[in-house]
Order: structure tokens, then C-alpha cells, then sequence
């Protein structure tokens, strides 16, 4: 068998004065031909996100005809704001009083998940024990469990401790529900810190907790806000957490389940139900346009070390 060898001539050869293809433009070659992929993804991603948001408000403002002949149509001298008026000021349906329970059950919840999540993230990334990792392994594996599947032993487990259909159980199940995300992007976070800070800390008397508090703790203000602003989207847009938790009897109501106990049994009027979602929807969406940016920042900020 003969084998053949390429030879210098042999090779192909780039044209005099003209530089061979170097990385950067064989990588920008690629990034072109995946351009127009991209671009219909995310078309089609801004289309899905904006045309629910798009009736919900243009529907809000329309009569019960105008909604089911064009949901889609903006009839300039057919908006009223009639709908929504009494969508405010009507106590059947009571969305706006839902605002100051779930606002208080945000705050709540927010403030219990940072005094747990916190120091106990801190004890986790610090040490280098093994049975210290299992525990962070264990808090990761409540983030793959439904919430709805353990809905029912919640139950069981509030009664026994005699806090069924109460705000407490409430508030105590949505911080445990909470935890997990939590204290993994606190450790995530806590592990990007040089741990000399720690030692001088040590040295000129704090203790741990101190440590913590005083000197971590304002250094992770990335990672607070990311956790502050899931958990309070989490916790306003929840819906069957407080309506299985708290029964009707208990007399609070959030947003979500205002809305349920007000239009259930007119779910038919478009007029109603429309204005209400929006009055839901409205303060989260602003809310989550504005802090996007922290979120995004937070969520990166202890990926990379470096």
C-alpha cells in the first residue's frame, strides 16, 4: 500500500496579500448565518409575551359586544372607563383592599426568608464539611418538588400545630416555600467574597453572626434584591397557596383570590373580568419591568469567579 503524503504544493494555498480567515471571522460568520434564526425566535418569543397583555388592557376599556364581535380591534370612540370604575370601587369584588393584604404578606415573607435564608447560606458556603454540603443539597431539592404536591400534607401538618386557615400557616408555608431559591443564590454569592474579609473580621473581635450582618451581609445587596423581587412576584401572583390556606371564613382575601371569589360567577361578563385581571396584573408587571435589571445582575453576579 502506498501512502500518500501532501506536500507543500499540495496544500491549498490562500491568494498573495490576502490574510487567511482568523477566528474572529470565522466566529462572526457564524454569529451572521444565525442572525435571521434568532431573530424569528425572538419575534415570535415578543409576540407570545405582548398579545396577552395587549387584551387584557385594550379589553378592559371595551363594552361586553365590542369585546366578543373584535377582541382585537380598538374602537377609539367606544372606550369607556366605566368598567373599571366600578371594578375599583365595587366591595363584591374588592381587588384594590386585596392590594394591602398581599402587600403585608409580601413584606412579611421577605423579611422572615432574608433572617433565615441568610445566615444559614453564609454557614453553608463557609464551611467545607461534607455533611454541610448534603444540607445544601437538601435545600436544593425542595426546588424540584411541585408546589402543588405538597399542598395537601401543608394542610395536615397546619392542623396538627393548630395553624389552619390562619395568616401565620400562611406566611410560614410561602417562607419555607421560599427558602430553597433563596439560600442557593446567597451561597452562590457569599463563595464569590474573599474569605480574608472573614479573618480580618475575626481579628478585630466579631464573631460570626457579626461578621455576617455588619460585613457580608451589605455586600450582598445583588443577591438580596434578586431574592426580594422573585419571592414578592411569587408570592403576589400565588394563587392556590392562600386560597386552599386561608378559607373563605378567615375574611382575607389577596389579589388573586379576590379576584376568584368576585367574578367566579360571572366569569361570562367580559366586563368584569377584564378590568379586574388588569387591576392584578398592573403593579407587577411594572414592578418586574423596573427591577429587570437588578435581576439580571443578581442572577450573574456569583456565577463567575474572577
Amino acid at each position: 500500500m502506498v501512502v500518500l503524503e501532501a506536500t507543500a504544493d499540495d496544500r491549498p494555498k490562500t491568494a498573495p496579500g490576502k490574510p487567511g480567515p482568523t477566528e474572529d471571522t470565522v466566529r462572526a460568520d457564524r454569529e451572521d448565518t444565525r442572525s435571521p434564526v434568532r431573530r424569528v425566535l425572538l419575534g415570535v418569543l415578543f409576540v407570545v409575551m405582548v398579545v396577552p397583555i395587549y387584551l387584557l388592557v385594550v379589553n378592559a376599556f371595551k363594552s361586553q359586544q365590542d369585546i366578543l364581535d373584535n377582541p382585537f380591534s380598538i374602537p377609539l370612540g367606544g372606550l369607556t372607563f366605566a368598567h373599571m370604575s366600578a371594578a375599583i370601587s365595587s366591595p363584591q369584588f374588592n381587588v384594590i383592599g386585596g392590594y394591602g393584604f398581599t402587600l403585608f404578606l409580601v413584606v412579611l415573607v421577605d423579611v422572615f426568608c432574608i433572617l433565615l435564608a441568610g445566615p444559614a447560606a453564609y454557614a453553608i458556603a463557609r464551611s467545607l464539611k461534607r455533611r454541610t454540603q448534603l444540607v445544601l443539597l437538601y435545600f436544593l431539592a425542595g426546588t424540584f418538588i411541585p408546589g402543588a404536591a405538597v399542598i395537601i400534607p401543608v394542610i395536615y401538618v397546619l392542623r396538627e400545630i393548630g395553624l389552619a386557615n390562619t395568616v401565620t400557616g400562611l406566611v410560614a408555608h410561602d417562607v419555607a416555600s421560599t427558602l430553597p431559591v433563596s439560600i442557593f443564590l446567597f451561597v452562590g454569592f457569599i463563595r464569590t467574597i474573599p474569605v480574608d474579609i472573614d479573618h480580618a473580621a475575626t481579628i478585630d473581635g466579631a464573631g460570626r453572626y457579626r461578621t455576617f450582618w455588619t460585613i457580608i451581609f451589605p455586600l450582598m445587596r445583588p443577591a438580596v434584591v434578586t431574592v426580594l423581587i422573585l419571592n414578592s412576584i411569587g408570592i403576589w401572583n400565588d394563587f392556590v397557596s392562600p386560597q386552599i390556606l386561608l378559607s373563605p371564613s378567615s375574611g382575607h382575601y389577596t389579589v388573586t383570590t379576590a379576584i376568584y371569589a368576585g367574578i367566579s360567577q360571572y366569569s361570562t361578563d367580559l366586563t368584569k373580568v377584564f378590568p379586574n385581571l388588569l387591576l392584578a396584573v398592573a403593579p407587577v408587571v411594572i414592578f418586574f419591568i423596573y427591577m429587570q435589571r437588578h435581576i439580571i445582575s443578581g442572577l450573574t453576579v456569583g456565577a463567575v469567579k474572577g
